[in-house]
């Protein structure tokens, strides 16, 4: 019988082993390796709504083998869409039974002499661990002079952006060419003027949708997960190359863009007169929309807990915290490998972190005292 969020529970809950905060792919991926005495919380209303809320046209890169958890294969023949893997990832928590609560959005995380408090919209959990799979990707990045651009011009983030209903009359500027950039130029084209602008990324050499695509994936997600990774000279350079300056495009390519009458551009320089401006001065007097594809941050501000670096990033040994005994992260941005914010990449992350619950739990017992809480 399932446990998901239709089961009533009471608004004060009971100590519980692990916390699991978040029920995308990397807390259901923990909560697989768990299996007991631990409960998943989700701010959404439905499991997968993470990637429901995402735009219309999105398509993962990677066949149904390296888009699957442990446990339960995802149904699709190809890579898939952003419903279906929505869909997956619900029907995941119900075969698996995983104890999710959904509706459920933690206000703050803190801890004392008891343990963990974590503080939620549906009354408190006391926990002796928590894993944070939450909050990796919630808070959109623009630049400074965003707020310049003329009232007129509407702007969207990538993250608020759905399909071209949203774009207003007339000229569309993309503002990054990484994979979301171009996903979404290559959207819009089909209904507006659309200008790319921003440095090219690089790009894979193949069509990864092709037959040989599909020869060339089981070595790339062999490379990413097992040999770009913070333990090999050669994965630290690929991660810091990749936090620099991005993943280079993996489906779309330069010539898809050019083929489907996407301006290329440079990068955005300022604004002028309420109007965007190149890097070689040009004025781009005739944009209406302007969407920001130039990422996003962490939003972990409900973590009342002495663990992050001056960026805002927790710092973390492989998603163990280095200050809170019992503190896990997962999900991560290049965690340990260049695959560790992927599917494949959670569930190998995940099972290093469950060896390390047991551990956690004998330190929290005997350090808990010593834990600077202020």
């Amino acid at each position: 019988m399932s446990r998901l969020a239709s089961d009533p529970y009471r608004e004060v809950m009971d100590r519980v082993g692990t916390v699991v905060i978040g029920a995308g792919q990397a807390g259901l991926a923990m909560g697989y390796c768990l299996r007991e005495d631990f409960v998943i919380l989700e701010q959404n209303d439905r499991v997968g709504d993470c990637w429901r809320e995402r735009y219309d046209s999105l398509r993962l890169f990677s066949l149904p083998r390296y888009a699957s958890l442990p446990g339960l294969r995802i149904g699709t023949r190809d890579c898939p869409s952003r419903d279906e893997m929505a869909d997956y990832l619900e029907q995941y928590a119900v075969h698996h039974e995983l104890p999710v609560r959904t509706g459920v959005r933690v206000t703050r995380l803190s801890r004392d002499e008891e343990g963990f408090l974590v503080e939620t919209s549906a009354g408190d959990w006391r926990a002796d661990q928590v894993v944070v799979a939450a909050g990796m990707h919630s808070t959109p990045r623009r630049p400074s002079y965003a707020d310049e651009l003329d009232p007129s011009i509407r702007q969207l983030h990538s993250l608020e952006y759905r399909n071209t209903d949203q774009l207003a009359d007339g000229t569309v500027l993309v503002v990054g060419a990484a994979n979301s950039g171009t996903d979404i130029a290559l959207d819009a084209v089909k209904t507006h003027r659309t200008l790319l602008a921003g440095r090219h990324p690089g790009q894979v050499p193949v069509d990864i949708d092709s037959t040989v695509g599909h020869v060339f994936t089981p070595v790339v997600m062999f490379l990413f997960k097992y040999v770009l990774t913070r333990r090999t000279p050669m994965g630290r350079k690929a991660i810091a190359n990749a936090v620099q300056k991005g993943l280079p495009l993996t489906r779309n390519k330069l010539d898809h863009l050019d083929a489907a009458g996407i301006e290329r551009l440079g990068r955005i320089d300022g604004v002028r007169d309420g109007r965007p401006v190149t890097a070689d001065g040009d004025v781009l007097d005739d944009v209406r929309t302007v969407v920001w594809c130039t990422g996003s941050d962490p939003d972990h501000s409900w973590i009342d807990l002495p663990v992050f670096e001056d960026d805002g990033r927790p710092r973390h040994e492989r998603g163990v915290s280095a200050d809170v005994p019992g503190l896990f992260f997962l999900g991560l941005d290049f965690q340990y490998a260049i695959a560790s914010a992927s599917i494949q990449g959670v569930d190998r992350d995940a099972r290093y972190l469950v060896k390390r619950l047991g551990q956690a739990t004998l330190r929290s017992t005997l350090m808990l005292p010593r834990v600077a809480l202020e």
